[in-house]
Formats: structure tokens, sequence, C-alpha cells
């Protein structure tokens, strides 16, 4: 199929509308940018405010998946890659690492005086739904998926 040929009627129903894929490095401030990027993009492709419920969901979910994978999925020198996916109906966020063998834990409740290890649940309860795909030896993809309001479509 040529350039001209692809058109929207050609795509396939699940394609996305909009994807943005980048990488940053594995650290915190990597993680940091990774999830500015996401919101900005987000109000940007579907003209939510930033300070809207929705943006605070896809901000909150890609801090979690970003620090998780600075956190539990790197290797010295290796970068994280962010991919962003506007869906017909849903706003996708994936967070490639490079450690395939990390998977992420069951989600359980946690006791109240823990301090950390509420990351999943926190994207558990943000995101519609959420998983992770190993595609080979050499990383891992942990994403979520949050439907967007009927006025964003």
């Amino acid at each position: 199929m040529t350039h001209h040929q692809l058109t929207d009627e050609a795509k396939p129903p699940h394609a996305p509308a909009r994807q943005l894929t980048l990488r940053f490095s594995s650290t915190r401030r990597g993680a940091r940018v990774a999830r500015q990027l996401a919101v900005q993009q987000f109000t940007a492709w579907t003209g939510l405010p930033y300070d809207s419920d929705p943006a605070r969901a896809v901000a909150l979910v890609t801090a979690e998946l970003a620090s998780n994978a600075v956190r539990h999925g790197n290797l010295p020198g290796r970068d994280f890659r962010l991919t962003l996916l506007l869906l017909p109906d849903r706003f996708r966020v994936e967070v490639t690492d490079t450690r395939p063998e990390r998977l992420p834990p069951p989600v359980t409740p946690r006791p109240v005086d823990e301090t950390s290890g509420r990351g999943l649940l926190l994207v558990q309860a943000y995101a519609d739904s959420w998983g992770r795909t190993v595609r080979d030896a050499y990383t891992k993809t942990v994403w979520a998926e949050m439907r967007l309001p009927t006025t964003a479509l």
C-alpha cells in the first residue's frame, strides 16, 4: 500500500489514531519528564484541560509505570521507552524497560504502615485495564489504558 492509499478507512479498527514513542534516561528525572510529556500530549490530542480528572489519571499512571521502570527495570546505561497511543475510545500508556525477568508482582492490598509498594494498586485504580507483555528476551512492556470521556471523542 502506498502512502497515498493509507487513509483512515484503510487502517484496521484497532489502529491508533495517534502514536508517540520516545526514550528516556532510566533516572528519576527521566521518569518525571516522561510523566510531564504524557500529560502534555494527552491534553494536546484530546483537548481536555491539563487539570482535568482524565489528565490527572494519565499523569499518575505514567508516573507509576515510569518510576517502576527506573527502580525495578533498568540496567546501567539502558533507557526506558514511553509509548503513548490515542485509540478511538481510550488512551494507552506503555513503558518498556530492559528487565523482562522482573515482572510486576500480583497486586495485593498493602499494610497501612508501609511507605512503598502501592504503585500498581494506584495503576489498577485509575486505569480501566493494565498488564504486561514480554515479546523478547531483552525487554518487557507494562501498559495501562484509560477510557476517554465522551466529550473527548
